[in-house]
């Protein structure tokens, strides 16, 4: 999957959102908790860490990257 990033950066909790992984910003703390996220091969559990363009994530085995 790709997504495009329309301002300098996206925090990772809007990406979930943006790619319905939670449909609520409200979710996003508990899902970053108890979903196997990984940015750039490391495991990430902030809900605001920022992720720029060609960042690479796996959200519970899903490839995204970030245009």
């Amino acid at each position: 999957m790709e997504i495009k990033v329309k301002h300098e950066y996206i925090t990772l909790g809007q990406l979930l959102k943006a790619a319905d992984f939670i449909s609520s910003g409200g979710q996003a703390k508990i899902a970053v908790k108890e979903m196997d996220i990984s940015v750039n091969g490391e495991k990430e559990n902030r809900r605001g860490r920022k992720l720029f363009p060609k960042d690479e994530l796996i959200i519970e085995g899903v490839r995204i990257i970030l245009l």
